[in-house]
């Protein structure tokens, strides 16, 4: 007996060797799913199990170990009721997920890139929501709308949740300041007549390049606007700049640097490029039919001219090149490049609340201006102009008080017509004139 418990002791006194760490655990809840992301020091084989009565998801890892804490998860308003850890058969880390709704349920594991290690992802869709992932998204037609329906901006902050885009000083990050930016924007339009804007991504998590396409489709959007602030090589590059898709390559190499970098945000994310999204083999082909990219660039040179007078231009022509994102066949879509996050000075700038608003307010007036001029058909400000409503562009000298005396129209009304909070008016802006009381 005594022969034995000297072996024991001896084989318990080995130390184990782990192949693989859990290093962090990170969880996001999106409107429609749950992700957890475990941050691993090394490639690890897993196992997973589905449980009943009570429902759970156990996922195994092989020989790994637990290296962080799992009590911080903000697990409130996710399907995930507790989350449980342990050693299973002596190097097996098992972590089990105690469920308190219906999900389904994906995991994977993703390799190491440029931005982060090794990773294995669990996603736990919600019940009711698991068709809509994968099944075709509803084109609605314009004669099934209102006559007077709203014009629909689908605002896109770039990136978000464990894809944290570009980083600037001080660990100020991309995916924060454009969320910023368009809730600042969302809500200056949601304050003009005849405008609904909707954000894509509302909070901080993680949406694929196609999903954001998908929504503002689904939304029939009139308009859809992905807001960056891009990083590059040297800090010395500055300036805002406007993107729209190209169909014969970027217009320049940075345009190009900035399209596969803004592409990559899926290999972050999970999404394999093959399985991207099978309408893309005719989206070129559909947008010189459809007219939609000639829109883009109209109403991009719009906006860069209002943002021309808050920021410097990187360039100052809207620039082309392969944004996966803007990849939509009958949406007029941009993208925003609101700064570059790598030059500090910009970054200061980017990360102030009034540098926000106005950049806001700039990217605001120019799809207004845009849409004062070409209302869609069906929507508020066609019908106002086909009763007579009155538009008119500012030139250099017109003031608020001078365009209100001409028309017979009190300030009061054109501001509220047009969504102005203050008496500033801008050269080239395009003002709805309301009819007189």
């Amino acid at each position: 007996m005594l022969s034995v418990a000297l072996v024991l002791s001896a084989i318990s006194a080995t130390p184990m060797v782990w192949s693989a760490e859990v290093e962090a655990v990170r969880l996001w809840r999106a409107p429609d799913h749950t992700r957890i992301v475990l941050d691993l020091s090394d490639a690890a084989d897993f196992k997973t199990l589905t449980l009943a009565n009570p429902d759970r998801l156990v996922l195994d890892l092989l020989d790994t170990r637990l290296n962080t804490a799992l009590s911080a998860l903000p697990l409130a308003e996710t399907p995930i009721a507790r989350v449980r850890a342990g050693i299973r058969q002596g190097s097996n880390l098992r972590l089990v997920f105690d469920l308190s709704a219906q999900v389904t349920v994906s995991v994977f594991l993703l390799p190491p890139n440029e931005s982060t290690g090794h990773r294995v992802v669990v996603d736990l869709f919600d019940e009711a929501n698991a068709v809509a992932e994968i099944a075709p998204v509803p084109v609605l037609s314009v004669e099934s709308l209102d006559a007077r329906r709203d014009i629909v901006i689908a605002i896109d902050p770039g990136h978000g949740g464990e894809d944290p885009g570009a980083s600037g000083p001080g660990g100020l990050r991309e995916k924060v300041v454009v969320l910023q930016i368009a809730r600042r924007l969302e809500a200056q339009l949601a304050k003009i007549p005849g405008f609904k804007p909707v954000l894509i991504r509302t909070g901080d998590y993680y949406v694929s390049l196609k999903n954001r396409r998908d929504q503002a489709r689904s939304l029939q959007a009139d308009l859809f606007i992905s807001i960056h602030a891009d990083a590059f090589r040297e800090p010395s590059a500055r300036g805002a700049s406007i993107y729209t898709l190209s169909t014969r390559g970027a217009t320049s190499t940075t345009a190009q640097y900035l399209a596969d970098t803004e592409n990559e945000a899926d290999r972050v994310g999970g999404v394999q490029l093959a399985e991207m999204d099978p309408m893309l083999a005719g989206v070129l082909a559909d947008l010189s039919m459809t007219g939609t990219l000639d829109t883009s660039l109209n109403v991009g040179r719009l906006i860069l001219q209002q943002i021309e007078g808050v920021a410097r231009l990187h360039k100052k022509q809207v620039e082309q090149a392969g944004f996966v994102v803007l990849k939509s066949p009958d949406v007029p879509s941009l993208l925003v490049e609101t700064g570059f996050i790598s030059n500090p000075q910009e970054a200061d700038r980017l990360a102030t609340p009034a540098y926000q608003d106005k950049m806001a307010r700039a990217i605001r007036r120019g799809i207004q201006t845009w849409f004062a001029r070409q209302p869609p058909p069906g929507t508020l400000l066609a019908w106002q102009r086909e009763q007579g409503g009155r538009e008119v562009t500012i030139a250099a000298g017109d003031t608020l008080s001078q365009i209100a005396e001409r028309f017979g129209v009190p300030v009061s009304n054109i501001k509220s017509t047009n969504g102005l909070s203050r008496d500033v008016i801008y050269v080239g802006q395009t003002l709805v004139i309301p009819e007189a009381p």
